[in-house]
């Protein structure tokens, strides 16, 4: 063995344990979850189910990639499941008018950048929290989804819509693929390009971004849309999972999101996070969500559950800033 591969060999060791030193916390309690749920449900360790946890969670990471940019950036996103809801409305909506799947899902796809361009541009022109900006967002689109379909659902019909979020690819359901991709391409984003390094220099210190000649303006308005179009993604596979489009699509899926983010390690506060960690988040929850449905917990105590569970998440996020903090001082 040569010493440039004696080298890269080394590096890669020394990333591998500083990944498992990062993450130790996450993934010791992954692997308690999947082991006491193991012992608790025979079927959970059945291939039908892992890969059922699998297609369940990829609808969470779409949304919970886009929080992650958005948390590091400073700000939050709650109108994620509404853009979810009116995503699967107007697409459901052409698919029954017989518009094609591949047209019904590209304007799915516009209307949720659409929603996410208005939060980013109102909350990067104003002095209004992104919380309450997102919060009215959410009440306004999810109200529109009630109105305008009076409450009731809408059934698919075509087969390329069914396909899009139910369909696989050999065992691979499609969901997962695509959970790959934007997995991928949030990595690339925050830890290979300039627009990354960006969106933690705004978040770590916004005054100090603008000063350093990075429009902050234009950042928060494309992370914002980009949160939008996943939160769209998102909506269309749950649609075409569920074989209809139901008003309360998406209701709480934002808490999710936001739990599976912060378990993974970032910060609230912004400037500190990565995609890593958000992954793992969302497959504590997914598991977590997974084992109390087959254990026959009723779902208004599964509330009660990933409440405690959040909680515990922001707890975590607010000692580890402490530490931080008494670090720096």
């Amino acid at each position: 063995m040569d010493k440039k591969t004696s080298s890269l060999n080394s590096s890669l060791g020394k990333r591998l344990s500083s990944w498992l030193l990062r993450y130790a916390a996450q993934l010791t309690f992954l692997a308690i979850l999947f082991i006491v749920l193991s012992a608790s449900s025979p079927v959970f360790l059945s291939g039908k189910n892992l890969i059922n946890v699998m297609r369940q969670v990829s609808t969470n990471v779409f949304v919970a990639c886009a929080m992650t940019l958005i948390l590091i950036l400073g700000g939050i996103d709650l109108s994620i499941g509404a853009v979810m809801a009116t995503t699967g409305m107007v697409s459901a909506f052409l698919s029954l008018s017989g518009v094609p799947f591949i047209v019904c899902a590209f304007v799915g796809l516009l209307v949720g950048a659409a929603a996410g361009l208005i939060n980013g541009i109102i909350i990067s022109n104003t002095n209004m929290q992104p919380f309450i900006v997102t919060y009215a967002t959410q009440i306004i689109l999810r109200g529109m989804v009630y109105v305008i379909t009076a409450a009731g659902t809408l059934r698919l019909t075509s087969q390329g819509f069914l396909d899009f979020g139910g369909g696989s690819l050999g065992i691979i359901p499609w969901p997962v693929l695509y959970m790959i991709i934007v997995v991928a391409m949030s990595v690339l984003i925050l830890n290979y390009s300039k627009l990354g390094r960006h969106i933690y220099s705004i978040g770590g210190n916004p005054k100090a971004a603008q000063f350093a000649g990075i429009n902050t303006k234009k950042i928060k308005i494309l992370i914002y849309t980009l949160s939008g179009t996943l939160a769209a993604l998102s909506g269309l596979v749950l649609t075409s999972r569920n074989s209809s489009m139901q008003p309360s699509l998406g209701v709480g899926l934002e808490m999710d999101a936001i739990a599976a983010v912060v378990l993974g390690g970032t910060s609230m506060a912004g400037g500190q996070g990565a995609i890593a960690g958000t992954v793992i988040g969302a497959f504590i929850i997914g598991f977590i969500n997974n084992g109390l449905n087959l254990l026959g917990m009723d779902s208004f105590w599964q509330y009660i559950v990933k409440g405690i569970v959040i909680l515990i998440a922001v707890y975590m996020d607010f000692v580890k800033g402490n530490k931080i903090n008494k670090a720096e001082k």
